[in-house]
């Protein structure tokens, strides 16, 4: 290697680390530091969490022997070192970027990411069946899961680390442990990991004390085994607490998270052991960036900043969140049976205030929305109003729950959805595209979009108002997208009314666009091309609020007032709203023909949600471009038995693009 270039450029292989000597890898970990603080703060992305595991991430590389041996990220949010040992250090500019590296392991990227990983305490399951594919094939490799502290709050974990002691294989667990997930770790587990760092003293005596032992002249090496034997002896005597040894793992720790040598010195032991193990490993989330590790909560995810300054605030507009978050507050200001439910995400779903204001009433579960839910559903029975917030792409997690101990006790739990719909820069695993078709066929389930801050709020009032004041009995979901509100329209102030939703333009024009909520301002502008291009057309603009139930009678009266009918949704176009009122029409032989405009039948590349609704042809320019398409007759309809064109002045009945 050249001896005048950073470290960083010359490392094309993890094999590369092995002609450094521990200085030179100290060095290295800190040009791996710079770099993300640098990257992270053009591109965003997760700051404190890969800040921490740095060295730990250098250590396992120095150790195991990658891709051949399997590394597998829990969450995936800390694997920026881990990119960038493993020949992504030139790509690593364009990270989180269109057409650039994701922010998460991704196989189809490189042969090191051997497991595709962004929702949390899915590592130890995947590793295992990683490695006892392995032992099927005769492979010896070794595979290797690292897990934060914060996603053994979620069951998945547990139920993994349960069939890894049953089967006894070398399956190698790091538990990286910094007290926090996104932020502070809460339960009895967290509890019960700070009563064994207690013990740090110990390990770091008996670390010295073993390397002392070894070097005795003769019979170092017997004398260090007769230790072993005697150390063992104790420990079943005085440490049979340890949860990990009673599954039947090995337990190492815990030990200094931020110490390459001694890290690659336990590495190095641990890879020799024919069973399983859990090596448990402090580390500081955050570390090197003094902001960082003062507020690691805050700098989880962050958007870009000033590297100098830290997290400037955020100019122009209020987000949704934050609507959501004042609204919950002052409605639980006037109802005392307000609570409020989160899986490890009090800050990015907005109940921090909630929290401050009403600490008994708060409730951070963990990452356990599956518990998170049915826990609801608890509350709901002893007569209280849960909120549950939870950001789409999780409550995936809590399916059966939803429907098993919810919805079928039709029990008035409130399910808040944020970052429904497209969701910038985190990849395919953080999309929230599925809650409209996932939960549109359960019973009694109730589903809103609202446009704007004051339909987010008049929504929320009405969920939490309870059957005597005109809502349905049963659960009710409100979805709406990470993003600013768009300036208040005079239709978003008129009272809710059940099953319909509201026209924000209404001129008697041949076309009407209905739309899901957060596609608004996209439809606000498609419409102003439309009058304003070559088409020269008007269209009326519907904005459907209620996702379920629907006043069929209403909408069927709609779909025969039109000619075309576009229904534009921010989710899966299978089994969407779209499909629903395709299948309305045709059941009520209504007139217009209908496009629906949603997202294919596909996982979502990388992107801002800009680019991500410009591909899927639901920004503005699209929308109006697939009208224009069909006054043009270039668009086919497709219906059972049928092909047709729609051209000006046809009213062949529904039909569905």
């Amino acid at each position: 290697m050249q001896r005048n270039a950073p470290l960083l450029s010359r490392i094309k292989t993890p094999r590369d680390l092995q002609e450094l000597d521990f200085a030179g890898l100290n060095r290295l970990a800190a040009e791996i530091r710079e770099l993300i603080i640098a990257t992270v703060s053009r591109n965003g992305g997760h700051l404190a969490s890969n800040l921490g595991v740095v060295e730990l991430t250098i250590a396992l590389h120095r150790v195991f022997d990658s891709p051949r041996d399997k590394i597998v990220w829990d969450v995936g949010h800390q694997c920026y070192t881990h990119k960038l040992l493993t020949g992504r250090f030139a790509a690593f500019g364009g990270l989180r970027r269109t057409g650039g590296i994701a922010g998460f392991p991704k196989y189809s990227e490189s042969p090191h990411d051997v497991f595709n990983t962004g929702h949390a305490s899915t590592a130890v399951s995947a590793a295992l069946g990683l490695l006892a594919g392995d032992r099927i094939l005769g492979n010896r490799n070794r595979v290797v899961a690292v897990i934060g502290d914060g996603a053994l709050t979620g069951g998945l974990a547990y139920e993994a680390l349960s069939h890894a002691g049953q089967l006894g294989l070398p399956l190698v667990v790091v538990l990286n442990d910094n007290k926090m997930s996104i932020g502070p770790n809460v339960g009895g587990l967290s509890k019960y990991l700070s009563r064994l760092s207690m013990k740090a003293r110990y390990q770091s005596f008996r670390r010295k004390f073993d390397s002392m032992a070894k070097r005795i002249p003769y019979v170092g090496d017997l004398f260090y085994a007769a230790v072993v034997r005697l150390k063992r002896a104790v420990k079943a005597v005085f440490y049979t607490d340890n949860f990990f040894v009673d599954l039947g793992f090995e337990y190492v720790g815990p030990i200094e998270g931020h110490h390459i040598q001694q890290l690659e010195e336990v590495f190095r032991d641990v890879r020799k052991l024919d069973r399983p193990v859990v090596i448990h490993v402090i580390t500081r989330k955050g570390k090197g960036y003094g902001f960082a590790e003062d507020d690691p909560g805050s700098y989880h995810g962050v958007s870009s900043f000033s590297v100098a300054e830290g997290l400037s605030g955020r100019r122009g507009g209020i987000l949704f969140t934050e609507v959501f978050s004042a609204a919950l507050v002052d409605v639980a200001r006037r109802n005392p049976r307000v609570v409020a439910i989160t899986a490890a995400m009090e800050k990015g779903t907005g109940l921090s205030p909630f929290r401050n204001r009403f600490p008994d009433r708060f409730f951070d579960v963990g990452i356990a929305e599956e518990h998170g839910v049915t826990f609801a559903s608890g509350l709901a029975v002893r007569g209280f109003l849960p909120v549950v917030a939870i950001y789409s792409t999780f409550i995936q997690r809590a399916v059966d729950q939803v429907i098993h101990d919810t919805s079928l006790q039709r029990l008035p739990v409130l399910f808040v959805l944020d970052r429904a719909g497209f969701v910038s820069d985190d990849g395919e695993t953080h999309q929230g595209l599925f809650d409209i078709s996932l939960f549109r066929a359960v019973p009694g389930m109730t589903i809103l979009a609202p446009a704007g801050a004051e339909e987010l709020t008049a929504m929320l009032n009405w969920a939490l108002a309870g059957p005597d004041f005109g809502r349905v009995s049963g659960p009710v979901m409100i979805r709406y997208p990470k993003a600013l509100c768009p300036p208040e329209d005079p239709a978003f102030s008129l009272p809710l009314e059940w099953g319909r939703g509201v026209f924000i333009r209404k001129t008697g024009a041949p076309i009407c666009i209905a739309f899901t909520g957060s596609l608004y301002s996209q439809v606000l502008e498609a419409a102003e091309l439309l009058v304003t291009g070559d088409a020269g057309v008007a269209a009326d603009l519907y904005n459907l609020r209620f996702l379920k139930p629907v006043d069929e009678d209403h909408l069927g009266d709609i779909l025969s007032r039109y000619k075309l009918v576009v229904i534009a949704e921010e989710g899966a176009r299978h089994s969407g709203f779209g499909e629903y009122v395709t299948e309305l029409a045709m059941r009520r032989r209504c007139s217009a023909q209908i496009l629906v405009l949603g997202v294919p039948d596909t996982f979502e590349a990388l992107g801002r949600r800009e680019e991500l609704l410009r591909s899927n042809g639901l920004d503005a320019r699209g929308i109006a471009d697939s009208v224009i398409r069909i006054l043009r007759g270039k668009t086919e309809f497709r219906r059972p038995g049928a092909v047709v064109r729609y051209r000006q002045g046809q009213t062949a009945g529904p039909s569905i693009l």
